[in-house]
């Protein structure tokens, strides 16, 4: 499974488990206009970690918080 893929399967299941709705996923849509809040993605950064074995915000001293969802894509991808 790609970095992308598992990203948009946590994002897809964060936001159902807090009943949140999701906005439609795209390189360009800013995170703060996906309907997720803070907790959903702590859920997923903690979830990423398991799965991928690292934290991006751990990992590097200079990381800039993403600010759209290709962003944060990228942050993960960038790492493996």
């Amino acid at each position: 499974m790609s970095v992308r893929s598992m990203v948009v399967t946590q994002f897809e299941r964060v936001a159902v488990e807090q009943h949140r709705m999701l906005a439609r996923l795209s390189d360009e849509l800013r995170l703060l206009d996906s309907g997720l809040d803070s907790l959903s993605f702590a859920l997923i950064v903690a979830r990423l970690e398991d799965a991928l074995g690292f934290d991006p915000f751990d990992v590097a001293e200079d990381v800039k918080f993403p600010v759209t969802f290709g962003d944060f894509v990228r942050l993960y991808d960038n790492h493996k």
